[in-house]
């Protein structure tokens, strides 16, 4: 059959600004999209070398109604949440937290000094999964697949799968509603590379590195920038005279009302509402 390769079809440029207590980040995906790219509801690059961006972390705070994906290239995160669970995130290392009915949790820089540099994605529940117990995976490094290229390109699969006529390789995130893929992709100067897509699913790619072109415009997305591709079952990125590091991510749409209030998305007003009171009155993580 033939390919059909996803155009691109908006460009967003990351903003700077800060969360949690202080730390300076670049805010990719917010609730300015509107939903609009379903189901993806946030997506934070942090990284610096400063220390006093980053060293204040993000104390105690509740989620409800969503996943966290948080992804490090640098640096060390110490998580830590009400159910007792306690990671530690260091490079290459990947925390994928369903917060559904609740859950508060801390994620704190586990150094003073040096770079620390990594993304924070979050992946909206379908309405029937909001209120389910909350559940936490961490996964190092070594259990990422890293399926290597030419010249010394890699793609990383932390979910979903990388498909080529020779082979099939996994990421270890399994058993997510939305079917999302996340990969951390390198590739060389004047290289190219197809990635077959899901035709359903909301497409994202995200460089963080260089310069990459996208399908046949002569569009090329710079460090910084996001672009949603639409329409097809193929993607093609080429990068030109520099090399070019970037996220692909990919996942199938809910469909459903979105309201999202500071750490809560649910469907409604009166969920979110509900939400603050659970928070207020302890029941949040009951």
């Amino acid at each position: 059959m033939n390919k059909r390769t996803r155009q691109l079809a908006a460009v967003i440029n990351g903003q700077n600004t800060s969360d949690g207590a202080g730390v300076k980040l670049k805010r990719i995906v917010s609730q300015q999209q509107k939903n609009a790219l379903d189901p993806f509801i946030l997506l934070d690059e942090f990284g610096s070398g400063e220390p006093t961006d980053y060293i204040g972390g993000f104390p105690d705070h509740p989620h409800r109604g969503f996943e966290t994906v948080t992804y490090m290239l640098a640096g060390a995160m110490r998580h830590r949440d009400h159910l007792g669970n306690e990671g530690h995130l260091r490079a290459g290392d990947v925390q994928w937290m369903t917060a559904a009915h609740g859950i508060i949790h801390s994620e704190m820089p586990e150094q003073e000094n040096g770079l620390l540099h990594g993304f924070q994605l979050w992946i909206n529940l379908p309405a029937k999964e909001k209120m389910k117990p909350p559940h936490y995976q961490e996964f190092a490094a070594e259990k990422i697949p890293h399926v290597a290229l030419t010249d010394g390109s890699y793609i990383k699969v932390i979910a979903g799968e990388y498909v080529t006529e020779a082979q099939k390789i996994s990421g270890p995130v399994t058993g997510i509603t939305t079917r999302p893929l996340y990969f951390d992709v390198r590739l060389s100067p004047q290289q190219q590379l197809d990635i077959p897509i899901d035709e359903q699913h909301t497409v994202l790619v995200y460089v963080y590195q260089g310069g990459l072109a996208i399908g046949a415009s002569d569009k090329v997305l710079k460090a910084g920038q996001l672009g949603q591709l639409i329409n097809g079952d193929n993607i093609q990125l080429a990068t030109q005279d520099q090399p070019a590091q970037f996220l692909v991510l990919a996942a199938l749409p809910l469909k459903e009302p979105v309201v999202q209030s500071g750490p809560f998305v649910m469907n409604s007003s009166e969920e979110i509402e509900q939400a603050f009171r659970d928070y207020r009155d302890g029941a949040l993580t009951l």
